[in-house]
Parts: structure tokens; C-alpha cells; sequence
């Protein structure tokens, strides 16, 4: 059975907006304010460390090492604006990084690249969670700003702490593409989670139908559409990664950015599919339900046509007239019986004999 989804509070981003200039850092999101925590790790081919930071103490960069930087909490305006000037970044990038509603994209600067992204996974509840973050490529280093502790970044944390792959002996424009392998591949998993509730809700309208199938074929409709509008546009940011020049973003890193774009192009082809699908779904739930209405309505019209002819002879012998051979006929209340029996039994033989029944 499909999953019930949880329902995202609502805020209105233009109310967030309203009255303040361009550039005013300010969080627009419907999570609860709390300061930001900060997480370095630097790595070479040889080493790595990891630890926390304080934001009001951000480490000098190490020109010999590659570094990621990992905020968590966005709605720490303090915290994102001391990292802004820390590493001069524009305000409005600072704007885009703790607007929550901010659609995907890529901003290239002259020493840096900018994206905004969605990340989606399941929480332990099994329900999709969409997740903004953003990131930003300096020379060896990279900034990820996260709403929550939760993300997909494990396996690339794990591949550097372990030396695994070649993510330690690249540069930073390698771990930033590998932050946004991570994010792609996870598009998989909310998919998956999509493909199994459709795959549930078609055997729900095939074998029983109800009226709150209708209700949780809207709801995963809705859900797909949420999906869309956030996972559709990274193609788009992928392309423009393949094609820039800047100067961050070497050649041979391209070659895995094409692997990236062929699955984001993947993904969206199934996204429509799965719109598709449950547009299917639900004129199929519509149909089905139409189908067992005729079925009722085809019983009610057998019934009603059995009976109309027994209706008619019980019409003619309650009218009340004097000279009525068949009332004073000691036979003629069996033998009303027996003809009520007879033409009862020769519908139904017809009836079935026509593939009504």
C-alpha cells in the first residue's frame, strides 16, 4: 500500500522577501533558526584531517591541501555572512544559499563556481525528503551549505577518510563533481521509492479500488510533480559545467561530468514516465469504478426487468372490477404463482442466453 507523505509546512516566499533589497542575507525556509556548525576536512594524497571549526575562526587555506567545508544550518545569518566575507562572496549568492525555494542553478565568478541544488533521500520513516544545499568551488577548496545533518555525502566522505578511488590524488573541481555524482545517484532512490508506490497503487485500482485509492494517487502526483521541478534543471547545470571554461573545472574532470549528464538525462526520461504513469493510474481508478457502477446499474436492471412483466399481471388482478373470471377461480391464485415463477425463470434462461448475467 502507498505510502502516506508527509506534509511540508507552508510559507510564502514573498512575504519572506518583501520590502528588503537584493543581497539581503536573510533565511527563507520552514525550519526552526539554529546556528550554524562547521566541519573541515582537508586531505592530500597522502593524509587527511577532520575536525570542527567555529565559524568566527575560519582556518587560513593550505595551498598544498584540498579542503571541504561542510556548514550545517543555513539560517544562521551571522554565521553564513562571516563566511561570506571570510571568502568574499557576493551577497547574492549568500541570498540564493539560505533561500530554500531558490531553483537549481550554476553561477560561474571569476575564482569561484556557485551551485544551488536539491538533495533527495529517504529518511527512516521511508518518505522522501528534499533537502536544499549549495556549493561552491574555490581553488582546493570546496564549501557545502546544508540545512541538516542529513545528506548523501557519506560515500564521499568515506572515500576520502579510506583512501578509496582517486578522489585523493585530484584537485578540488574533482570533489565537487563527486558532491554532485553523489547528489544524482540519490535521485535513483527517491525514484525507486516512486516506482514502488506506483507499482502498489496499480495492483490497488486492479484487484480494490476505493475512494481512498483517488487520494493517494493525487498525493504521489504531487509528489512526482515536487520531484520534477527540483531534479529537472541539473541537467541543464550539468551541460553548463561540460561546456564552461572556466578556469576551476579541468578537462579530464569533464570526461566523469559526461557520466553525470547521461544519467541526469536518464532520470528525467523516467520522471516523465512516471508522470505518465500516474496519469494512467488514475483515469484507469476512474475507469475501473465506472466499470463496477455498470456492474451494480446491470443487476438493478435485470432485477427491475424480471420483475416489471410480475408487476404488470399483480397491476391487472388488484384492479377492482366485479366481472374478473380468474377471482373466483378456486386455481387462480396458483396458477397467478405459477406464471409469476414461469416468466421469472424464462427472463433469467434469456438474460444468460444473451451474456447479460
Amino acid at each position: 500500500m502507498a505510502k502516506k507523505k508527509k506534509i511540508i509546512p507552508k510559507f510564502s516566499r514573498s512575504k519572506s522577501k518583501l520590502g528588503k533589497a537584493p543581497g539581503h542575507i536573510s533565511y527563507v525556509g520552514s525550519r526552526d533558526k539554529v546556528p550554524s556548525h562547521l566541519q573541515l576536512i582537508t586531505y592530500n594524497e597522502n593524509d587527511f584531517q577532520q575536525r570542527e571549526v567555529p565559524y568566527v575562526k575560519l582556518p587560513i587555506k593550505n595551498e598544498l591541501e584540498t579542503s571541504m567545508l561542510n556548514v550545517v544550518g543555513i539560517s544562521d545569518e551571522d554565521a553564513i555572512n562571516s563566511i561570506g566575507i571570510h571568502y568574499n562572496l557576493n551577497n547574492l549568492l549568500l541570498e540564493d544559499v539560505m533561500d530554500t525555494l531558490q531553483r537549481p542553478k550554476v553561477d560561474e565568478y571569476e575564482d569561484h563556481l556557485f551551485g544551488v541544488f536539491k538533495m533527495l533521500y529517504l529518511d527512516t520513516t521511508k518518505q522522501i525528503k528534499i533537502e536544499h544545499v549549495s556549493l561552491i568551488l574555490l581553488d582546493k577548496q570546496v564549501l557545502i551549505f546544508q540545512e541538516t545533518d542529513d545528506d548523501v555525502f557519506n560515500g564521499v566522505r568515506e572515500r576520502i577518510i579510506n583512501k578509496y578511488g582517486r578522489i585523493r590524488s585530484r584537485g578540488a573541481d574533482y570533489l565537487f563533481f563527486a558532491l554532485l555524482d553523489a547528489i544524482v545517484d540519490n535521485y535513483y532512490v527517491a525514484l525507486d521509492d516512486v516506482r514502488e508506490e506506483l507499482e502498489s497503487l496499480e495492483e490497488e485500482v486492479y484487484e480494490n479500488p476505493t475512494k481512498d485509492t483517488a487520494r493517494k494517487i493525487q498525493t504521489l502526483k504531487k509528489e512526482i510533480l515536487r520531484i520534477r521541478k527540483w531534479v529537472f534543471p541539473v541537467k541543464e547545470i550539468v551541460n553548463r559545467l561540460l561546456t564552461t571554461e572556466h578556469q576551476l573545472i579541468q578537462e579530464d574532470t569533464k570526461l566523469f561530468l559526461r557520466d553525470t549528464f547521461d544519467h541526469c538525462t536518464e532520470i528525467n526520461e523516467d520522471i516523465v514516465l512516471y508522470r505518465e504513469m500516474v496519469t494512467s493510474l488514475m483515469e484507469m481508478y476512474m475507469t475501473n469504478m465506472s466499470n463496477k457502477m455498470n456492474e451494480v446499474m446491470k443487476v438493478l436492471t435485470v432485477i427491475a426487468s424480471i420483475f416489471i412483466p410480475l408487476t404488470f399481471i399483480a397491476g391487472i388482478y388488484g384492479m377492482n372490477f366485479t366481472n374478473m373470471p380468474e377471482l373466483n377461480s378456486p386455481y387462480g391464485y396458483p396458477l397467478v404463482w405459477a406464471s409469476f415463477f414461469i416468466i421469472g425463470l424464462g427472463l433469467l434462461i434469456y438474460f444468460k442466453k444473451k451474456g447479460w448475467l
